[in-house]
């Protein structure tokens, strides 16, 4: 049903069952409005005011759910900063993670991820494997995370993954991504569409970035355009492009134009097969909920689907990697497992004006 209801997000037309759908849950979106714009006026008017963390924080987000890119996007900012010798910390809420994020929790030291994907989150982990140097912290209390890293180790940059919409907690540059393909989807709130607050709100941001996963950058840089226009903010383009596929277990790198079969439980997913249809012969897709956790049953559903189809190379994202390879790194495997590593190109020095 998730599934289902996150595609009716980025659909323009509906069958009559689809559209019953949506009114139904545009009605339950009414409630959702009231709260978000109520909350944002209380903030706007300083009737509720942000903690003011010492440290220089800039916070990485998006206006509506899924994947856009703000994970890659952060691990470029924190190794722009560690490249100038700033000592660099990353809050992240650690959702879905099998250990409580109630209390912050130190994934990362600097030296990688010092918890399993099952435990901290996939997110969180791969940024700790991807970002050696930096320190990664959870914990759904972000200001109780700053707190924590600011006694521990006082880094000079904090960095606030997906946070947006966490206004308790004051940023010196806001950064809202916005996807290049998708844009604001329907264009209604949740859970009527993907947006988690009203498009205008992009207004408080200090910097937007436009996210494109296409090979062709040509209507991303036409997007900007109008973004800028639109919200009179500095608007710069994003690519997010493949580096290689590289096997999980050996890191092989998968050779081009194979028979491959993809799976995922990321949100918007399609740029990620967009990817791999443009190097290798993607034959078969499976899709699981956002931040789905894998278990062995799955690895099995995804073996077996891929036989069916005659396929032995199985390629899926780097955050999706982090979450299998504890469950198959112990067992005997008929098939390989390969991940798509993505890297954002973009000049940090030009976005964080530092």
């Amino acid at each position: 049903m998730k599934l289902f209801i996150s595609k009716l997000h980025y659909q323009k037309n509906y069958n009559i069952y689809e559209k019953i759908v949506i009114f139904l849950l545009r009605i339950l979106a009414l409630g959702y409005t009231l709260i978000t714009n109520i909350r944002n006026n209380l903030y706007d008017k300083k009737l509720i005011r942000a903690y003011n963390s010492k440290s220089f924080l800039i916070s990485v987000g998006n206006i509506t759910t899924g994947g856009v890119g703000k994970t890659p996007f952060t691990l470029e900012i924190a190794k722009y900063f560690l490249s100038l010798n700033k000592s660099v910390a990353i809050l992240s809420r650690g959702y879905k993670a099998g250990l409580s994020n109630k209390v912050p929790r130190l994934i990362s030291d600097g030296s990688g991820a010092l918890y399993s994907a099952k435990e901290a989150g996939d997110e969180p982990v791969w940024l700790s494997n991807n970002c050696k140097g930096a320190y990664v912290v959870t914990c759904s209390n972000r200001i109780k995370a700053e707190k924590f890293i600011k006694e521990k180790y006082n880094p000079d940059i904090i960095i606030l993954d997906d946070g947006f919409q966490y206004r308790k907690l004051k940023r010196d540059i806001d950064i809202v991504l916005i996807d290049a393909k998708n844009k604001f989807g329907n264009n209604f709130l949740l859970p009527a569409g993907p947006l988690r607050e009203n498009i205008n709100n992009i207004n408080r941001a200090h910097k937007v970035v436009v996210v494109n996963k296409n090979i062709d950058s040509k209507n991303a840089l036409k997007y900007c355009d109008y973004l800028k226009n639109m919200f009179r903010k500095d608007t710069y383009l994003c690519n997010i492009i493949p580096d290689c596929a590289y096997n999980i277990l050996t890191e092989e790198n998968l050779e081009k134009e194979v028979r491959i079969m993809a799976f995922s439980a990321i949100g918007q997913p399609q740029g990620f097969y967009d990817f791999l249809k443009n190097d290798y012969n993607l034959i078969a897709v499976l899709e699981f909920e956002d931040h789905h956790n894998y278990d062995i049953d799955d690895i099995s559903k995804i073996i077996h689907y891929a036989q069916e189809e005659n396929i032995d190379s199985i390629v899926t994202t780097e955050k999706d990697a982090v979450k299998i390879y504890d469950i198959i790194k112990d067992i005997e495997l008929p098939v390989k497992f390969y991940a798509l590593k993505l890297k954002a190109v973009i000049d940090i020095k030009e976005v964080c004006g530092l």
